[in-house]
C-alpha cells in the first residue's frame, strides 16, 4: 500500500480544491497498479511565510510541491525512473504547477518496517 504525503507551498489565504487529494490518489493507484484503496494520501499545505529558497527568491507561481512516497518495494532503476516521470507529471497537472516545482522522495523500503492495523508488511 503506498503512501503519499504531499505538501505543496501556497499564498496566504490560497483555498485548494477539495477534489486535489482524490484526485493525486486516483492517479498515484493507476500509476503504481495498486487495485481500489490501495494508495493512500496526506495533503497538508505550508504557508509561503514558513518557505524559503537560498539564492533565489521565489515568485507565486513556482511555490513547489513536495511528495514523499513510501512504498513496500522500490522499483528497479528504470521503472523507478519511468514511474518517478508519470507520477511528477500527474502532480504536476493536478496541482496546477510546472513540473519543475514538484519534488519527489521515495523513501527506504518498507517491507519489515510498515504496519497496518497491527500487521507488519512482509511484502
Amino acid at each position: 500500500m503506498p503512501i503519499l504525503h504531499v505538501e505543496i507551498v501556497v499564498t496566504t489565504g490560497l483555498r485548494l480544491d477539495p477534489g486535489l487529494t482524490p484526485n493525486i490518489a486516483e492517479a498515484a493507484g493507476q500509476i503504481f497498479g495498486t487495485p481500489a484503496g490501495g494508495t493512500w494520501v496526506k495533503l497538508h499545505t505550508l504557508s509561503y511565510e514558513f518557505y524559503a529558497q537560498d539564492g533565489a527568491p521565489a515568485q507565486d507561481k513556482e511555490w513547489p510541491v513536495f511528495v514523499t512516497v513510501l512504498k513496500a518495494k522500490i522499483p528497479e532503476p528504470e521503472a523507478l525512473e519511468r514511474e518517478v516521470i508519470h507520477l511528477t507529471t500527474e502532480i504536476a497537472r493536478i496541482c496546477r504547477r510546472p513540473r519543475e516545482s514538484i519534488h519527489i522522495l521515495y523513501l527506504p523500503e518498507g517491507t519489515g518496517r510498515m504496519a497496518f492495523g497491527g500487521r507488519i508488511v512482509a511484502e
